[in-house]
């Protein structure tokens, strides 16, 4: 049984743009906490804001099995099944699995973005081989 897995940590990846995202969050912070004088509000904005952010700062697990996709995050986990699935589109950074046969607004929602880790072709020609299984 074949198994592709690895881990994706985005602010690895390039230092100067997570500075620049990291120097942004703080000055966020600082002008919610100026602008409402508010240990509540600038508590609230940070867990949100890192809430939000988590996949960025925080390492992401990707497997991809005979049988499923599975994605662990720190907080949560999500496995589904090849079935699930009904087409793809990749992008630079990743690749969307989507549960519609054709693009749709919901995508986003249901769907799951997969990040490549310099692992680009390996993961699409497994994601590629998966789905024309599926179809057939």
């Amino acid at each position: 049984m074949e198994t592709l897995s690895w881990v994706s940590h985005p602010v690895t990846r390039n230092l100067r743009n997570s500075v620049l995202v990291s120097v942004f969050l703080v000055i966020l912070w600082a002008v919610v906490y100026i602008t409402t004088s508010s240990v509540l509000f600038l508590v609230l904005s940070v867990v949100i804001m890192l809430g939000s952010l988590s996949p960025f700062y925080l390492p992401t697990r990707y497997e991809l099995t005979e049988d499923k996709v599975k994605v662990n995050y720190v907080f949560r986990s999500m496995e589904k099944s090849w079935t699930s699935y009904r087409s793809y589109y990749p992008d630079k950074n990743g690749v969307l699995l989507s549960p519609f046969p054709r693009p749709s607004r919901l995508e986003s929602f249901r769907g799951v973005y997969i990040r490549f880790e310099g692992n680009k072709e390996e993961v699409l020609g497994f994601i590629k081989e998966k789905m024309e299984k599926e179809d057939a």
